[in-house]
């Protein structure tokens, strides 16, 4: 791992089941920014679909084939090590980016050293917003309004919606508690002071410690609604949604148990565990009822 002068940008891109997806990504992804170079990882998480064949066609990319899944977490860890930019991009294969987002971006937490993670606007193909990447630090509260419904019911009243802060306006750009791994950018100087992902987490959970830590070590993470990306959303994990809707609880149950028990209470873990079992179950249960391939955390 080192900083190279010419590479302004790294986009770190941790791939699973993601051949459909991934040349549309990469395709959207500029060779060079603010007169910059932008170099492109790719993290293989030993899926056994062709993308090895696919990436040969892109000889700019860096490729890291896993000889094992690994995780989302520890895979951008690796890419990371392996990366020379000034900055960080933690990408999601299933996005379209585009040039002007990513300049924004990058001029923002190049000109203010206090930001730690910064998001574009994310928008599905259908051209909702992804709510996701604008999220608070959640509480019980806002995981409970989530978890019956209440949150969408009153999705514009504040106290009901903190969760995806809904009452907030979606083109404008403000503080959050956490934005979406689906996109990260982070200066290289900020990430190191922060740390990078916690390898405990497999798949889900991993991003909001992120940022998480981010504002504890005293930044602030921007969502930015003035530009926006899209969010092809759920296309690797649909294809596998049991196991990665109990990868979202325990994703979010490690995040609870590790920043919200901090006498290591075996009486506050039995409590989030039958929490986040319950609404897990809640979710299957909904899940089937209506069809749905969206595996929800809290």
């Amino acid at each position: 791992m080192h900083k190279n002068e010419k590479v302004i940008l790294s986009i770190i891109i941790v791939t699973y089941l993601s051949s459909k997806e991934i040349i549309d990504c990469l395709d959207s992804i500029p060779t060079d920014i603010l007169g910059r170079e932008v170099e492109v990882l790719i993290v293989e998480n030993n899926s056994g679909d062709e993308i090895n064949r696919i990436i040969k066609e892109y000889e700019s990319v860096k490729f890291i084939d896993l000889k094992v899944n690994l995780g989302c977490g520890k895979a951008n860890n690796i890419g990371f090590e392996e990366s020379s930019g000034e900055f960080i991009l933690f990408l999601n294969p299933d996005t379209i980016i585009n040039r002007e987002a990513l300049k924004h971006c990058l001029k923002r937490i190049k000109n203010d050293e206090s930001i730690g993670f910064i998001t574009p606007k994310l928008e599905m193909l259908n051209g909702e917003m992804d709510f996701a990447c604008r999220r608070s630090i959640p509480t019980i509260w806002d995981g409970l309004c989530r978890a019956t419904g209440l949150s969408k019911i009153f999705s514009k009243m504040k106290f009901f919606s903190g969760y995806n802060l809904t009452h907030l306006p979606e083109d404008e750009s403000y503080e959050v508690g956490a934005v979406n791994g689906a996109f990260m950018m982070i200066s290289r100087k900020n990430l190191l002071r922060i740390g990078l992902f916690d390898e405990q987490y497999f798949m889900y959970g991993d991003d909001l410690d992120l940022c998480y830590r981010s504002t504890i070590s005293g930044f602030k993470n921007v969502y930015d609604g003035t530009h926006k990306i899209i969010h092809i959303k759920g296309q690797s994990s649909s294809k596998v949604h049991e196991k990665m809707s109990k990868e979202v609880f325990q994703g979010t149950y490690q995040f609870y148990d590790k920043f919200f028990n901090p006498h290591n209470s075996n009486f506050v873990r039995l409590k989030y565990l039958l929490m986040f079992k319950t609404w897990s179950k809640i979710s299957e249960i909904k899940s089937k009822f209506y069809n749905h391939k969206k595996a929800q955390p809290i």
